[in-house]
């Protein structure tokens, strides 16, 4: 069975972020890398897949040459080959851009599986995963937190809202996304990253996989949230203060 996992590189969470002088994005100088939490979540259903029922796991990635480092990891963690697809601008496409990009590379492996993040940390858009199902005709599910393969079928629990689960079955092969927390995320051993070094990283283009940079939105603007300071005196007795704070925290701040 082979899998390939659809990974991104974001700036880490705990970076301190600043606006760029254009004003339209961050200035990402300085800052620390990390694979988006999703896409680690779905690297480890997919090593986790493999180890049940062999195969191998191929690991995909889109982005400047930094990227590279994010593959590495997930060869480290035990991916068995990486597709990066070199791309300086990636903020130049779209979701649909990147889908095209990710399912182009993809296409040529014909894996059986295609797991992807259920979003990015950094756009947040949710839209990949489910764009790159449709371009390689596919069936899809999303927010999977759980995936057992039968006799060449999928079943997959889904999470829905209100602690509420569903549970489907798929053909195969099919492409998932990924909710976080699917299980506990592996660390690289000093054994994986050393195999890392040696494993096959296979480097393509846009213009190899015919794909154009292309985006239906611009970024105009971005700031942090507007802040502003309050002071509401509530009125009355102790009792009916109290019942009045009580209904601003629940719906008006929301913290109840």
């Amino acid at each position: 069975m082979k899998i390939a996992v659809s990974i991104k590189q974001i700036p880490a969470r705990d970076s301190l972020l600043r606006t760029a002088v254009s004003g339209e994005w961050i200035e990402e100088a300085g800052l620390d890398w990390e694979i988006n939490e999703p896409d680690a979540y779905a690297l480890e259903a997919a090593l986790g897949l493999k180890e049940r029922h062999g195969g191998e796991v191929v690991a995909v990635c889109a982005g400047p040459a930094q990227a590279a480092e994010a593959l590495r990891e997930a060869l480290a963690k035990g991916a068995d080959r990486a597709i990066h697809i070199e791309e300086d601008n990636l903020r130049a496409y779209d979701s649909l851009g990147v889908a095209r990009l990710l399912a182009g590379a993809v296409r040529g492996e014909a894996p059986d599986l295609v797991l992807t993040g259920i979003q990015s940390g950094d756009l947040g858009f949710g839209q990949t995963g489910v764009l790159m199902a449709e371009l390689l005709g596919l069936p899809h599910s999303t927010i999977v937190v759980g995936i057992e393969i039968q006799a060449g079928r999928l079943r997959v629990k889904r999470e829905l809202e209100g602690g509420w689960f569903q549970f489907l079955e798929l053909p195969m092969p099919a492409v998932l996304t990924i909710q976080s927390g699917i299980g506990k995320l592996r660390y690289a051993t000093l054994m994986g990253i050393r195999k890392a070094r040696t494993k096959e990283v296979r480097r393509t283009t846009a213009a190899e996989l015919g794909v154009a940079p292309a985006s239906t939105f611009e970024a105009v603007r971005l700031y942090p949230p507007e802040r502003s300071k309050q002071t509401r005196m509530m009125e009355g007795d102790a009792r009916a203060a109290a019942a009045a704070l009580v209904e601003k925290l629940r719906f008006e701040a929301r913290v109840l």
